[in-house]
C-alpha cells in the first residue's frame, strides 16, 4: 500500500494523496515512523483516516489469524522435522511461519496503537470544537467518501460557545506542521555506535549495520583502549554520578585536574567545565554580556545557535557583522567609542560551511578598537596544532611544537592573543562536556555568577576521566590528526573527480551541496536504505533555504576499502535522485562557493610539510585498510595512565609481556579485580608517518 506506483491512482479520490507532493509520499514511504518502527510514516498518518484506518485494522488482524490458523502445534512440528529444523524456545525466529507470524503480530499491535493514539488526538480536538455534527463534518472536510453521507445528515443545531482554555494540542500540531510544510522537519535516525567496530554502528535491529560518516567523534575517541580503560578504572572505585552541583558534593579532584589540563592546553591560567559546550557558551557570553556596563557584542553571522543565545541572553547591544569579513567588522567597530565595552564573538571552523576565521587579523581589530575576542574552537580542538588546542594553535605551529606540554604562554602567539577560548569534550576528544579558558579572574567570574554552572549536576566521575585521558592521549601522539587530514584530503580530491558539488573550505569538513531540502532528506534515506552509509541532511534553519547539503566527517578510523565505498554510493545517489553536480551549479552561476565563475584557492589548514610530505624521510599517512587494527600509540596511552596514579594506582602489566619490545599483548586494567579476567588488549603499533 506504501508503493507510489500503487498510490498514484488514488490522488484524485483522496484529498491527502492529491495535496501532497510525490517527493514527500516517496519519504513518506521510504522512512520508518519513529513512535512505531514496523510501521513507515505513511502507515501511520492512514492510520488517521476514517477509511483506511478501520482498513487497517481489519488486514492486520487478518494476517495474524491467517498466520495462527495455517497449523497446529503437531503440525508445525512436522513441518520442522521435515526441512531439519531444530528449534527451542530461544530461536523460534529460525522458523520461518513463526517469525512473520511474530512480525505481523508486532505490526498488528503497532498498527493499533497508532489508531488508538489518532484516535486520541481528534477526541482532544473534537472536546475543544462545538458539538451537535462536529464530528460529521470533520469527515466530510477530510474524506470524500464520507461527504455525501455527511451532507444529509441533520442540520446542525445552534453552536454552543466554547467551555474550555487555549487548544495546546492543536497549536503544537500546527506548529509541527509549519515544519513539514517547508521540509525542515527534523527527523532523529536510530544510529547505535559499536565501540569495537567504529566507524560503524547497528540502527534500531542490531543486524543492520552501516557506516557512520557524520559523526563528530572525529578521531575515534570514544573507543579508544586507554580511555576505556581509565573510565572503568574510575567507574570501580568511583561509581556513576557526581553526586550534586559543583557546590554541594560534586567537585571533586577530577573535575580540578580536568580544568587545570584545558588551561594547559591552551596555554591559559585557568579554565572551567560545563555539562556541554552549548552550555558553556550560553552561560559564559550571557554572564559576560551582563555584567560588562553597557556591552556590546560584535557577532559573526554564522556564529553557533549556543552563541546566539547566550549574547541574546545577556541583555547587551548586538551587532551582526558578515561572515568572515573583517573590513564589515571594522566599520561596525568604528561606530562605537573606544571606551565602550565590547567582545567580538566568533568561531574558528564554521561546523555545516569548513570555513576557518581570520583569527589573527580579528585579535588586530580588538586591540585597535579595545574590544575582547571570544573564540569558539569547538570544531577544532583535538584537530588543529601540534598538541590539538585549536586552530588558534595551529597558526603558530612551530613555536608550541618547540614549547611541548608546557602551561606557560607563548607571548606574541595568536592563542595567547585571544581573551576567551570555549571548546567541547564531545566531538575530536569522543566524550561530552565542554568548558571556557581563560584569565583567573574571568573563569572565577564566570563560576561566581553562570546560572548554567552553578545550578546543575556535575559531570560524573567517570565521564570526566576519560575527557581527560582522551585530551593528554592527544596532546602526545599527533598521528590521528595527521591521517584524519590525509583522508579528508582523499575523499575530496575522489568527490571532485565525479563532479559531486563539495563547498569549499580549508578545514576538515566536507559538505556536498544538494541545495533542495526534500531533496537532501531523500538522499540521505536512499544512502542509508541502498548503501548502507548513514549521513545526516542539513536542512534551514542550521543552513541557509537553497543550501541544504549532507555533511561529511572523515575520521583516521575509515579504511581505504569505506573511503571508496563512500564515494560511489554518494556518485550513484546524485545520478538516481537527479541531484545537481558541479557543472550543474556552474551553468546557473553557483551557490555558496560551488560553481562560482571565479573558482576560490583553497589552502588546507595543514600544510605538507606538517603532514610529514616533505623533508627528510617524508612518508605519507597511510589509510588502514579493511581488517587491519587502528593504529594505538604506546607512549601516549603511558602519559595518559601516569595522570591517574595518584587517584587510580598504577596500571600493573602482566609479566609475561614486553612492553617496550612488542605491545601486541599488552593488557589494560579496566577494573580493581582480576587483571587478567578485566583487560583490554591493546592492538600492536604499527609503523607510520612522522608524528611531528
Amino acid at each position: 500500500m506504501d508503493k507510489l506506483s500503487s498510490l498514484a491512482k488514488f490522488k484524485t479520490s483522496c484529498p491527502f494523496l492529491g495535496r501532497t507532493k510525490s517527493s514527500t509520499l516517496r519519504t513518506l514511504c521510504t522512512s520508518a515512523s519513529s513512535r512505531f518502527p514496523t510501521l513507515t510514516r505513511l502507515t501511520e498518518k492512514a492510520t488517521e483516516c476514517p477509511v483506511m484506518g478501520p482498513a487497517l485494522a481489519m488486514r492486520s488482524g487478518q494476517m495474524v489469524a491467517g498466520y495462527a490458523s495455517v497449523a497446529g502445534n503437531a503440525d508445525v512440528n512436522k513441518i520442522h522435522q521435515a526441512n531439519g529444523v531444530v528449534l527451542s524456545s530461544d530461536d523460534i525466529g529460525k522458523c520461518p511461519h513463526a517469525s512473520k507470524a511474530l512480525a505481523a503480530a508486532r505490526m498488528a499491535d503497532e498498527l493499533s496503537a497508532a489508531k488508538r493514539r489518532s484516535d486520541a488526538i481528534k477526541a482532544a480536538r473534537v472536546a475543544h470544537e462545538p458539538s451537535t455534527s462536529k464530528a460529521g463534518a470533520s469527515v466530510a472536510s477530510g474524506c470524500p467518501f464520507h461527504a455525501a453521507q455527511a451532507s444529509t445528515s441533520t442540520p446542525a443545531a445552534k453552536p454552543k460557545p466554547a467551555t474550555s482554555g487555549f487548544d495546546y494540542e492543536q497549536f503544537y500540531a500546527s506548529e509541527l506542521q509549519k515544519k513539514h510544510d517547508d521540509n525542515s522537519y527534523r527527523y532523529f535516525n536510530n544510529i547505535n555506535r559499536l565501540a569495537a567496530k567504529f566507524p560503524v554502528a547497528h540502527t534500531a535491529n542490531p543486524k543492520n549495520e552501516v557506516e557512520v560518516w557524520c559523526a563528530n567523534d572525529y578521531l575515534g575517541m570514544g573507543n579508544n583502549p586507554v580511555v576505556l580503560e581509565t573510565m572503568h578504572r574510575t567507574l570501580d572505585k568511583y561509581g556513576h554520578g557526581a553526586g550534586g552541583t559543583r557546590n554541594i558534593a560534586g567537585n571533586g579532584s577530577w573535575h580540578l585536574n580536568l580544568e587545570k589540563e584545558l588551561a594547559a592546553l591552551h596555554r591559559k591560567p585557568s579554565a572551567l567545565v560545563f555539562s556541554s559546550c552549548y552550555v558553556a557558551n550560553d552561560a559564559a557570553l550571557a554572564t559576560l554580556g551582563s555584567k560588562l556596563p553597557d556591552a556590546v557584542y560584535f557577532s559573526d553571522s554564522s556564529n553557533h545557535a549556543s552563541m546566539i543565545q547566550g549574547i541574546r541572553h545577556s541583555g547587551a547591544k548586538k551587532v551582526i557583522w558578515k561572515h568572515n569579513d573583517l573590513g564589515d567588522l571594522e566599520t561596525k567597530l568604528q561606530a562605537w567609542p573606544k571606551e565602550t565595552p565590547k567582545i567580538i564573538a566568533f568561531e574558528s571552523v564554521y561546523s555545516m560551511c569548513g570555513s576557518v576565521g581570520p583569527i589573527k587579523e580579528i585579535c588586530d581589530l580588538a586591540e585597535k578598537y579595545g574590544a575582547i575576542t571570544f573564540l569558539d574552537e569547538v570544531h577544532a580542538v583535538g584537530l588543529y596544532g601540534p598538541r590539538g588546542a585549536g586552530v588558534a594553535e595551529h597558526l603558530d605551529y612551530e613555536a608550541h611544537k618547540a614549547a611541548g606540554n608546557s602551561p606557560d604562554p607563548i607571548p606574541g602567539t595568536v592563542m595567547d592573543r585571544v581573551d576567551i577560548i570555549s571548546g567541547t569534550l564531545g566531538k575530536a576528544y569522543g566524550a561530552v562536556g565542554g568548558y571556557v579558558a581563560g584569565s583567573a579572574k574571568f573563569i572565577d567570574m564566570i563560576r561566581s555568577y553562570a546560572p548554567g554552572f552553578i545550578f546543575t549536576t556535575s559531570l560524573p566521575p567517570v565521564t570526566v576521566s576519560g575527557a581527560h585521558a582522551s585530551i593528554v592521549y592527544q596532546k602526545t601522539y599527533n598521528g590521528d590528526r595527521q591521517l584524519m587530514q590525509w583522508n579528508v584530503r582523499e575523499v575530496k580530491k575522489r568527490f571532485a573527480d565525479r563532479g559531486i558539488p563539495v563547498v569549499p573550505g580549508p578545514s576538515h569538513i566536507v559538505p556536498v551541496l544538494i541545495g533542495d531540502a526534500a531533496q537532501a532528506k531523500q538522499a540521505s534515506d536512499y544512502l542509508l536504505q541502498h548503501h548502507s552509509i548513514y549521513v545526516q541532511a542539513i536542512n534551514f534553519p542550521t543552513v541557509a533555504r537553497g543550501e541544504e547539503r549532507l555533511r561529511f566527517t572523515i575520521t583516521p578510523g575509515h579504511t581505504l576499502e569505506q573511503l571508496e565505498h563512500v564515494v560511489a554510493a554518494v556518485d550513484d545517489t546524485f545520478t538516481t535522485l537527479g541531484i545537481k553536480r558541479e557543472a550543474d551549479w556552474q551553468a546557473i552561476g553557483g551557490r555558496c562557493g560551488v560553481g562560482s565563475e571565479i573558482r576560490e584557492t583553497v589552502t588546507p589548514i595543514w600544510n605538507d610539510e606538517q603532514l610529514g610530505l616533505t623533508g627528510m624521510g617524508a612518508v605519507a599517512p597511510r589509510t588502514r585498510r579493511a581488517g587491519e587494527p587502528r593504529k594505538i600509540d604506546a607512549r601516549a596511552i603511558n602519559q595518559a595512565r601516569k595522570k591517574f596514579e595518584g587517584l587510580l594506582g598504577p596500571v600493573v602489566e602482566q609479566p609475561q609481556f614486553a612492553p617496550a619490545v612488542n605491545f601486541s599483548g599488552l593488557q589494560m586494567r579496566t577494573g580493581g579485580g582480576n587483571a587478567v579476567r578485566n583487560a583490554v588488549n591493546v592492538p600492536t603499533p604499527r609503523a607510520m608517518a612522522a608524528t611531528a
